[in-house]
C-alpha cells in the first residue's frame, strides 16, 4: 500500500542520509559545483555515498549534471534544477515550522541549513 502513497514515495529518496545536506550545500552554492567541492564541503560523506546520492538526485530531476571532457582533469559539475530549489524552500519553511512549534533555537532561525553554518 505504501508504494502507491505520495507522501512516502517522495520521503522514501529525499530522507536517505546526505540527500537534504547535499541538496542544501548545492543550494548556498549559486553556480555549478565540482564533485570535489561538494564532498569537501559536506565533510564525512564518501566518495562512493557522495556518488550514489547525486545520481539519485539526478535521476529525481532535482539536480543537473554536466561533463567537460576538454578539460584534464575531466570536470564532473553539479547544479540545483528548479524542481531541488523549490524542495529547499519547502524544507526551509518545516525548519521554520520546528522552530516555530518544537525546537527553541534562536540563532538557527538565522542560518541557511548546512549543518547550521552561513
Amino acid at each position: 500500500m505504501h508504494e502507491t502513497c505520495t507522501v512516502y514515495q517522495t520521503l522514501e529518496y529525499i530522507s536517505r542520509k546526505w540527500t537534504m545536506m547535499t541538496l542544501f550545500e548545492m543550494r548556498r552554492n549559486e553556480d555549478w559545483i565540482r564533485f570535489s567541492d561538494l564532498r569537501t564541503r559536506l565533510g564525512d560523506i564518501t566518495p562512493k555515498i557522495l556518488s550514489e546520492r547525486l545520481k539519485e538526485l539526478e535521476q529525481e530531476g532535482l539536480i543537473e549534471h554536466r561533463v567537460d571532457s576538454s578539460t584534464v582533469p575531466i570536470k564532473s559539475e553539479y547544479h540545483l534544477t528548479q524542481s531541488g530549489y523549490e524542495l529547499t524552500d519547502i524544507i526551509l519553511d518545516v525548519k521554520m515550522w520546528a522552530l516555530k512549534w518544537k525546537i527553541d533555537n534562536k540563532p538557527c532561525e538565522r542560518l541557511n541549513c548546512c549543518k547550521c553554518r552561513l
